[in-house]
């Protein structure tokens, strides 16, 4: 056996600690297409409706291709029509290749065609019962997920052991609106009149669920910079006033209303000992990432690492395609994971070079390797599967380079699958 393959044979024999998903509840899967805009349908479409759909739609897929693939009662034979182009078109993409490795490894397919299409189909539909998440989930070789819901701001999930949850900060901070507000004040029985009584719904949020949630989480860099000014009470009152009062606010005093209620949130989780997990780098979806704001995220947190020095910030998805700058975070801020989340399917070889040059820069104990990122649970497996592909591979070369010893690429696998996560989220202890 080569040394690459006994460090892959000990890699499939390692669970992982999955520190990202946004899977719905397994409840919510089974009442069938359209639960949840991640639900548009239920047969083997649904395999590629969380990122896959990205690549086919820059593959040069219709409106209406998309619109068939991914409809709720069309006939699969229908859908792999016109799914087949653009599927071939990007068949070597990271999102694709997920798809690919998990209809292999759940569905025994090898090559995806018209009556596999189908068989897929039903065998997905009979097996959505009573503890298919469990399975799918061992399946990936996962003990655990971390989740952060789109179905609320913290999921009260049937299956804790196995979906742990994190708390969303954006209804409290960058996600403000008349519903949010409403919302809480309804769940927490706090009429809100001021900015003072918002404060009480944060502090509200954070003893309510903050016992239970393995860390909070903003996707914020999909709307705004993150550079997060500090924003006095006295500042921000006067703001909130006019927000409550339906005001449309400028930009500066948005602006300025969210930085302060961000920090707000930060105050919080360093209270309640959470990590803070930040999207940082590529955005989801097609057509509408702006890439220079995209480029300022790592310098624009600069400021918060030095502020809150007691919390623990976790950056997600490696930045890519900045990657470099994380690696320097995590090397200089001591307070500073990266998490490489999604990234395995976003550029498989560019995750493992990552890990090569980050193992040589920065310490082992600050990097998470692994989060599938999506809201339906077959392609876990796919993604795990890539992702063990990668870390075999960035281990493997380093010792063939002669940066790490056999022994020490071998002691890196436990920390990297799974002790570093619990030794970081305050949920395992």
């Amino acid at each position: 056996m080569s040394r690459r393959d006994a460090i892959r044979e000990r890699l499939d024999a390692t669970r992982f600690i999955d520190t990202h998903e946004h899977l719905v509840e397994e409840s919510t899967r089974r009442r069938g297409a359209g639960a949840h805009r991640l639900q548009p349908c239920t047969d083997a479409a649904l395999l590629f409706s969380h990122y896959a759909k990205d690549d086919l739609w820059v593959a040069g897929m219709t409106e209406a291709e998309r619109d068939l693939v991914f409809a709720a009662e069309a006939d699969p034979r229908d859908k792999w029509r016109a799914l087949a182009p653009s599927y071939q078109r990007a068949s070597a993409t990271g999102y694709i290749r997920a798809v690919d490795e998990t209809l292999a490894r759940l569905f025994g397919v090898e090559h995806l065609d018209a009556e596999s299409f189908v068989r897929v189909s039903d065998l997905m539909r009979h097996r959505a019962r009573p503890g298919y998440y469990r399975e799918v989930i061992a399946a990936a070789g996962v003990e655990v997920c971390q989740v952060n819901s789109l179905e609320t701001f913290f999921c009260e999930t049937a299956d804790p052991a196995l979906l742990q949850q994190d708390l969303s900060l954006v209804p409290f901070s960058t996600g403000l609106d008349r519903a949010a507000v409403d919302g809480m004040s309804r769940r927490s029985g706090i009429a809100v009149h001021s900015l003072d009584d918002w404060h009480a719904i944060i502090e509200w949020a954070f003893a309510t669920y903050g016992p239970r949630a393995d860390a909070v989480k903003s996707q914020a860099a999909y709307q705004r910079r993150l550079n997060y000014e500090p924003v006095s009470s006295d500042d921000a009152r006067p703001i909130f006033a006019r927000f409550l009062a339906g005001e449309e606010l400028a930009a500066a005093d948005r602006k300025a209303l969210e930085d302060h209620l961000m920090r707000r949130c930060l105050d919080g989780a360093a209270a309640a000992r959470l990590p803070v997990k930040l999207h940082c780098g590529y955005y989801a979806g097609s057509d509408r990432m702006p890439l220079e704001r995209v480029r300022q995220n790592a310098g624009d947190l600069c400021p918060l690492f030095a502020d809150y020095p007691n919390v623990s910030f976790i950056l997600m998805h490696i930045g890519y395609p900045y990657q470099d700058e994380y690696i320097a975070l995590a090397k200089h801020y001591r307070n500073v994971s990266i998490d490489l989340c999604w990234a395995w399917i976003i550029n498989p070889l560019a995750t493992t070079r990552f890990v090569k040059e980050f193992v040589l820069a920065a310490p082992i104990n600050k990097l998470l390797t692994f989060g599938g990122d999506y809201g339906v649970v077959e392609p876990i497996v796919g993604h795990a599967a890539i992702a063990r592909q990668g870390l075999a591979q960035a281990l493997d070369e380093l010792v063939a380079d002669d940066w790490l010893t056999e022994r020490a690429a071998f002691d890196a696998i436990d920390p990297l699958m799974h002790r570093n996560a619990r030794a970081l989220f305050p949920i395992f202890r």
